[in-house]
C-alpha cells in the first residue's frame, strides 16, 4: 500500500498529531480535507460566531494554499453547525467573504448537536493542480 500524502499546513502539524488525524491527503488528482474549524493554533474555539467561521475558513485556506490550490478549486463542501436553525444566517454572513464567485462548489449543511467546542465546521474536496498530481 502506498503511503498517504499528507498535506500540514504551516506550524499546526502538533494539533493535528496530538488529535491523530491529518488535515488533507492528495489521492488520485484530489486533495481530501478534514473539517476545519474555527481553532486558535493551541486548538481552543474563537468565541464568537462570525470570528469563528472566518478561523474555520482561513484554517481551510492554509491547507489549500500549502497543497498548491485556492478555494476556486473546491468542488465539494460540506459544513457542520450547531444549532442551525439560530446560526445559518450569522455563518452565511461571512460565508461569500471566502466562497468566490459563481459556478460555487457543490453543498451539503449538516445540523449537528455538538462540534467539540465548536459551532461551526467546513470539510472539502478539491481537484488539485496538474502539477501537484504526481
Amino acid at each position: 500500500m502506498t503511503p498517504r500524502d499528507v498535506v500540514f499546513p504551516p506550524g499546526r502539524q502538533a494539533l493535528y498529531e496530538r488529535n491523530r488525524y491529518s488535515p488533507a491527503i492528495r489521492s488520485n488528482g484530489f486533495l481530501f480535507v478534514s473539517g476545519q474549524v474555527g481553532s486558535t493554533e493551541e486548538g481552543s474555539p474563537e468565541p464568537i460566531l462570525e470570528d469563528q467561521v472566518r478561523r474555520a475558513f482561513n484554517n481551510l485556506n492554509a491547507i489549500l494554499i500549502e497543497a498548491g490550490c485556492t478555494f476556486d478549486d473546491v468542488i465539494d463542501v460540506t459544513i457542520f453547525m450547531v444549532d442551525p436553525e439560530s446560526t445559518f444566517e450569522k455563518i452565511w454572513t461571512v460565508v461569500p467573504e471566502f466562497w468566490g464567485n459563481a459556478p460555487h462548489p457543490t453543498l451539503t449543511a449538516v445540523g449537528v448537536t455538538w462540534l467539540y467546542g465548536f459551532q461551526f465546521e467546513i470539510k472539502v474536496i478539491a481537484r488539485l493542480a496538474e502539477s501537484t498530481t504526481g
